[in-house]
């Protein structure tokens, strides 16, 4: 167990607490899927700067499911906080959690056509960070320190050695 698996630990615990607390309120309330607030964010999304690829998905695609989508988003950064947290298919929520975090970029981030090079990255710095989060985890080894899958697979290999020697000892 290596300070660099153990920083790797720690951020992918923080990064799952992070995603815990934004599903919170809205798995366990009902304005954002029920209430409207998924609506009004998309709105705002739309009036503050998607960028244009994104803005005809926006109001085509997601709008009219967006009760829908709701729902998808809540639990999805529910699951991909119990994953990171603890430990158990940490790359395929990365994947998801990339994903996301790209899809809000583009979703909102677009500083405008006449930006300097700077801007789209200085402009979208919050989903970036987690962008870049759930890369690492997708080419690292994220479950190798605190994680209950590797619990599990000691505890797995530690009873499949008992089992061992005591059928070569009877």
């Amino acid at each position: 167990m290596t300070s660099n698996s153990k920083a790797l630990a720690g951020l992918r615990i923080a990064v799952g607490m992070l995603f815990l607390i934004f599903a919170e309120y809205k798995v366990f309330g009902s304005q954002f899927t029920s209430g409207g607030k998924f609506q009004y964010w998309i709105n705002r999304f739309l009036e503050d700067g998607a960028y244009p690829f994104m803005a005809p998905v926006l109001k085509n695609f997601v709008l009219p499911h967006a009760r829908s989508i709701a729902f998808v988003v809540a639990y999805g950064e529910l699951a991909i906080g119990f994953a990171l947290v603890f430990g158990i298919l940490v790359r395929p929520a990365s994947v998801c959690g990339l994903t996301y975090m790209l899809t809000l970029l583009f979703a909102s981030n677009y500083p405008g056509p006449h930006a300097a090079f700077w801007q789209y990255f200085g402009g979208s710095l919050d989903h970036l960070v987690l962008a870049f989060c759930f890369a690492t985890f997708m080419v690292s080894n994220p479950e190798e320190v605190l994680s209950l899958s590797t619990y599990l697979r000691r505890c797995r290999a530690t009873r499949e050695d008992r089992t061992r020697s005591l059928a070569v000892n009877p």
